[in-house]
């Protein structure tokens, strides 16, 4: 691993611990060598997280669509940004970029980023891990849904497993190193269908 993509709100949220979280997640990016990859812009959990990233010594990656960039909200003081034309060329560069996603507290853009990797993953177009920092159990709502679609049969157990989860960002990356993707989804037809 040498980069990781955060997934992350553009609000600071109602808990300073979410923005504390965050600088806090930049900082063990740096600590550990690790490139931070995110959404490029300068306000919230975003601007928290890359400003932990380059207080301790960080490389960051910003990538930011052209309009968000016009309306001044792109970081100005990052390693690099990189300017692309939609939020579907975004996430697209974000996904190239990193070796591994982290979903930070945020709002229904941070679930369509994170739900779309982890799309990609049960689907078998990348092996990365991807996994959520819950800070003060903002995500247990969405773990106890993953739990519903497994019990329901929406899910494969593997495939709830995927999603890895920790409270502090030294754990989840030590999760992400012990990584292994689980084996890629196949369809069997039933026997009236053949």
């Amino acid at each position: 691993m040498k980069r990781i993509a955060v997934f992350c709100g553009s609000s600071e949220g109602a808990s300073p611990a979410y923005m504390e979280a965050a600088k806090e997640l930049g900082k063990t990016l740096a600590e550990q060598k690790l490139t931070l990859v995110y959404g490029g812009a300068s306000v919230g959990l975003m601007g928290a997280v890359a400003d932990g990233a380059m207080k301790a010594g960080g490389h960051v990656i910003g990538v930011i669509p052209d309009f968000l960039e016009k309306r001044e909200v792109a970081h100005s003081h990052v390693s690099e940004l990189i300017v692309v034309s939609s939020m579907h060329e975004r996430k697209a560069k974000m996904a190239e970029l990193a070796d591994g996603f982290v979903a930070l507290p945020g709002g229904p853009g941070t679930l369509e980023e994170f739900f779309e990797i982890f799309t990609w993953a049960q689907l078998g177009l990348h092996k990365k891990p991807l996994g959520i920092l819950n800070v003060e159990g903002y995500y247990d709502l969405l773990i106890n849904l993953f739990n519903h679609m497994a019990d329901e049969r929406f899910m494969h157990e593997k495939y709830r497993d995927m999603t890895l989860s920790d409270t502090t960002p030294a754990s989840l990356l030590e999760k992400f190193r012990q990584y292994e993707a689980p084996a890629v989804k196949t369809y069997i037809r039933r026997p009236e269908q053949t």
